[in-house]
This record gives structure tokens, C-alpha cells and sequence, in this order.
């Protein structure tokens, strides 16, 4: 079941024509704040539970919350719903540690191993991506970066050690039919644009060199926004899109309505879509969504509008025989089909509303989150530096990066893990079983809105 580019198509081998339409797998392999509970970024928030539980108990913890994450029962589930594809992002952490670069752990591959198993046994493909590099390739949290640096493009070092370890991946994935392709730089953000065209160059190369046959599924420059950096259209390559929509933020107006001075509605969020796959559809590529999908606020007034958001996009994807992958699966109640209860939300529920309060989370704040406090900061710096607009999204949202998503949350990080101090270890399963789908509440609007899609576009 293999599959290849075939113009603007994904074909198997013997021809028949494939649209990938599934979901994220984020919050597991990649774990976000927003879709496990903790503040910041993962390797800081792992290294603060370590302090609290010591080695050998950190390891029972995380490695239950991998198992539980994911298992028989959620990929049922997918194939239910008539999911076809599961896009994964993983964490390089997992396959090569810092302190002893190049060097691939083995061990780090068994719950990939076992999950791209459970989907490909149910007929669901896979799509491995690379959502957190050495370095950081981007700005935010997502990309494990407890900065605001994306220090992956200024380092050759980080590139070599990317390069290496996706010749690793290639070469254990080969021949596996039910992995779709590579997805090697989620959402890269080389400010200048200088680095990541030659930087794909090489990766590309090096990656066909061990596997010819397995799509490249390849990001954009500036969150996958920026095709202009590929100097050449490489062959059995999908370019990947990612379409958000400014309405379906946290701190999205109503729909249709405005949103921060900008009008949303259908037909917006067409001329968005056709913006942002005019690469594409001139190169004569197939037309894949990487990453889409509102955010719910519990509302029931405004998550009605949410899903229309959905309702319409998935219709505009229809219309132009796109493939999608809905973010994401599960989490704490921001985005999932499912999403968490039980023991972990009873612990963390609190300190989750803390963080909401706060505006701790990028992904999930209305950037008005103590705004009497920041008012003043923000006052300073527009009267200083009117003209200031950095990188990638402008002055404001540089405010609330610095401010809210890494110092206020860096500052939550030791409350975060003193939550864990004192628990035993039944306790501890019983936190990371609350991940599991027999734990899950169903969002069943979003379920009910994805099935009948699917099960209304059974063409291909």
C-alpha cells in the first residue's frame, strides 16, 4: 500500500488515488502545555517532574502516559470515524539526547513502533513528523524551545544531527506500507529565509539516498505559510499547508464577524485557503493540510460557531480534493475529539485554570488575560517603539511570547511539579490512565461533524 505523487494526487501502486484525511497525534511523542495541562515547554517541564520523582519514578510516569495516550481502543476509534491518516509528531529527544549527539537510541522508537503498528493494521497511514528538532526550528513552545530563538538554523551542528537522525528513520521505515511519508520540519521559522532552501536541499538528498520511494511531506517557511524558499519542486514531495483560522483562535470574534479589525467568514476563509495553497496548485502538487482546527472555549453559543468554522473548511477542502489532518486528537478540553478527566484532571484542574487565568498558554489564550498588569507594558513599548515588528507575528504577540509564555510560565513550572510530589506509584498510573480512552469524554459535535464528513466523501 505505498504510496507516491502521481501529479496532483496521492496514488498506491497500482494507481488507485488516495486523499489523506485523518488527525494529529499531538500532546504524545510531542507533548504541548495546552494538551497535557503543564506550563512551558516539554523538556523543561520534564526536567522539573524528574527533580520531584526521581529518576526511576519519572520514567513509570511517562512512560504509562505514552502507553495510555495511545492504544488499541483510539485507533478503533479513528477507524470508525473512517480516518484514513494519522499525522504523528514526535520529539527528537526521544531518538538522540543532547549530551550524546548522533548517537540514535533504540529504545525511543518502541512506542512509534507500536502505534504506527496499531494504525496500519486497521488501514490507517501514518505521516512521521518532525515537530521538535535540535535547536528549535521555530520560535514557540511546540518546538521544545524554552526561548525565543530558533537556533537550528544558525547552528550546522543542529542541522547535521536533523540530517542524521532522519536518514536513521528513513532507513528503519523503508519498507513499512502503512507509513505515508516524512514530515522532516514542522513549521520551520528561519527569520531570514536563508538557510531553510538549502538546508531542505541536503535534507531531501540525503533522506532519498535510503528510502526513494516514501513521500516527503515538506513545510513552508514561516510556519508553513512561505513557499517561496524551494528552489526546486522535488519529485514524490507533497508541500504542506497549515490553515488556522483567525476566527476559531481563543481570542477569535464571532463567525461571521470580526476578529481584531479583520472580517471572517466563508468566503474569508476561502480566499485564505487559496492564499495559502497558491504554490500548489501552480506547481501542479497535491494539496495537503498539515494542521487546521478551532479551539473550543465550552460556550455552547460560541463552539457552535467553531464547528461551523470546521463545518466549512472541510467543505472548502472538499471542493478542491484536499487532504487534511485535524489538530488534534486528545488533550484537556481546548481542541481534542476526546479529552481527558478522572484522577489527572482532578489533581491538575486547578492549576490548569491558573494558567488559563493567567494567559500562560499561547495556544489557548485571548492575549486580555490580565490585562490591568501588562497594560503598562504594553503602553511602553508602543510609545517607544512604534515601529518595531518582530518576527514572525509583530510586536504584540512578541509581548505576550516573552511575558506570558515564557516567563510566567517558566515561573509555573515548580508549582506544576510539586503536584506530583508525595504520590505513589498506583497514583501515579492512575494520572497517566486518565489519558486513556476509557477515561476520555467525547466531544461528540466535533466526532458526529467528522464522521458524517467522511462518511459523505468515501471517494477518494
Amino acid at each position: 500500500m505505498t504510496l507516491r505523487v502521481s501529479g496532483s494526487r496521492l496514488v498506491t501502486a497500482d494507481g488507485a488515488p488516495v486523499r489523506l484525511r485523518g488527525v494529529g497525534l499531538g500532546g504524545w511523542m510531542n507533548m504541548e502545555n495546552f494538551i497535557t495541562g503543564y506550563p512551558a515547554n516539554e523538556s523543561s517541564m520534564r526536567a522539573a517532574v524528574r527533580e520531584v520523582l526521581g529518576e526511576e519514578r519519572y520514567e513509570l510516569f511517562f512512560d504509562r502516559l505514552l502507553t495510555a495516550f495511545f492504544d488499541a481502543a483510539d485507533a478503533d476509534l479513528l477507524a470508525d470515524l473512517g480516518v484514513n491518516c494519522v499525522r504523528i509528531p514526535v520529539n527528537y529527544r526521544h531518538f538522540e539526547s543532547d549530551d550524546r549527539p548522533m548517537e540514535i537510541v533504540e529504545h525511543g522508537f518502541r512506542h512509534l513502533d507500536r502505534v504506527i503498528g496499531l494504525l496500519g493494521d486497521r488501514g490507517i497511514y501514518s505521516v512521521i513528523d518532525m515537530h521538535a528538532l535540535p535547536g528549535a526550528q521555530n520560535q514557540h513552545w511546540h518546538s521544545d524551545n524554552p526561548t525565543h530563538v530558533a537556533s537550528f538554523w544558525y547552528h550546522r551542528h543542529f542541522q547535521d544531527r536533523a540530517v542524521h537522525m532522519w536518514e536513521a528513520i528513513a532507513d528503519r521505515y523503508k519498507d513499512h506500507p502503512w507509513v505515508a511519508g516524512y514530515n522532516p520540519v514542522n513549521e520551520p521559522g528561519d527569520v531570514e529565509g536563508r538557510v531553510v532552501g538549502p538546508f531542505y536541499d541536503r535534507l531531501v538528498k540525503a533522506v532519498r539516498a535510503v528510502d526513494p520511494a516514501h513521500v516527503l511531506f515538506l513545510d513552508g517557511n514561516r510556519y508553513s505559510t512561505d513557499f517561496s524558499i524551494f528552489r526546486e519542486v522535488y519529485e514524490n514531495t507533497v508541500f504542506v499547508c497549515h490553515d488556522y483560522a483567525l476566527a476559531g483562535f481563543a481570542h477569535g470574534g464571532p463567525y461571521p464577524g470580526y476578529t481584531r479589525g479583520e472580517w471572517c467568514d466563508r468566503a474569508e476563509l476561502e480566499r485564505a485557503f487559496e492564499r495559502r495553497t497558491a504554490f500548489q496548485r501552480e506547481t501542479g502538487t497535491p494539496v495537503w493540510v498539515g494542521e487546521f482546527g478551532p479551539v473550543y472555549t465550552g460556550d455552547p453559543e460560541i463552539d457552535a460557531q467553531r464547528c461551523q468554522i470546521l463545518r466549512d473548511q472541510l467543505e472548502i477542502y472538499d471542493a478542491q480534493e484536499a487532504g487534511w489532518s485535524l489538530w488534534t486528537y486528545k488533550d484537556v478540553g481546548l481542541q481534542g475529539l476526546v479529552y481527558a478527566s478522572g484522577p489527572y484532571m482532578d489533581r491538575f484542574g486547578s492549576f490548569i485554570a491558573k494558567k488559563k487565568r493567567l494567559g500562560a498558554d499561547r495556544w489557548g489564550s485571548t492575549m486580555e488575560e490580565a490585562a490591568a498588569d501588562l497594560a503598562p507594558l504594553h503602553h511602553l513599548m508602543e510609545r517607544e517603539f512604534p515601529n518595531w515588528d518582530p518576527y514572525p507575528w509583530g510586536a504584540r504577540y512578541q509581548i505576550d511570547d516573552l511575558v506570558r509564555h515564557i516567563l510566567i510560565a517558566q515561573a509555573l513550572l515548580p508549582e506544576y511539579a510539586e503536584l506530583f510530589r508525595g504520590l505513589s506509584d498506583d497514583e501515579l498510573v492512575a494520572l497517566a490512565d486518565s489519558f486513556a480512552l476509557t477515561q476520555c469524554v467525547r466531544r461528540e459535535p466535533l466526532i458526529e461533524l467528522l464522521a458524517g464528513n467522511l462518511a459523505g466523501n468515501l471517494a477518494r
